[in-house]
């Protein structure tokens, strides 16, 4: 049976509080996730979703569509960037500790990406618009530890 994701991510500031929203869909079966982070990116919270839902996948090999407004995501593997990022050691490339851990999880499966365009009344697209807002607006934001780390060590953003 196939599989169907819906991802989005939302930042608050770009860095500031974060969250992703994810929307699993398999036959009758459906799940939501979602979490918050205290200091993040837009960019990192919409791979940090896809990476969410590929490591929820429990059978490996699985046939799987994910549907995402995020252009960052999709074109870096649709258009393969991403593997040649890995062959350069991801050097002066953004959030390589997600691309190193995206690329484990999705060589596990049989993955598609589409492209949606945000705020565009779909309807699951917008469902994980709401639950990352909705998750950067919460009291239980954890720690971004990749980000903030690098950050504080650089004394700037980096992204």
């Amino acid at each position: 049976m196939s599989i169907i994701i819906y991802t989005d991510g939302s930042a608050k500031g770009n860095p500031g509080n974060g969250g992703y929203g994810i929307v699993m869909m398999s036959g009758s079966y459906r799940r939501e996730l979602n979490q918050g982070f205290r200091l993040t990116t837009n960019n990192r919270m919409e791979l940090l979703a896809v990476i969410i839902a590929l490591e929820n996948i429990k059978k490996e090999g699985s046939a799987t569509t994910v549907y995402s407004d995020s252009k960052y995501v999709i074109d870096a593997v649709e258009k393969k960037w991403v593997f040649g990022w890995e062959k350069k050691n991801f050097n002066k490339k953004k959030n390589p500790d997600l691309w190193i851990r995206f690329l484990k999880i999705y060589r596990k499966q049989k993955v598609s990406f589409v492209w949606v365009k945000g705020h565009a009344n779909n309807k699951e697209n917008e469902r994980c618009d709401l639950l990352a807002v909705q998750a950067a607006e919460s009291k239980d934001l954890i720690i971004d530890n990749w980000y903030e780390n690098n950050v504080k060590n650089t004394g700037s953003s980096l992204f």
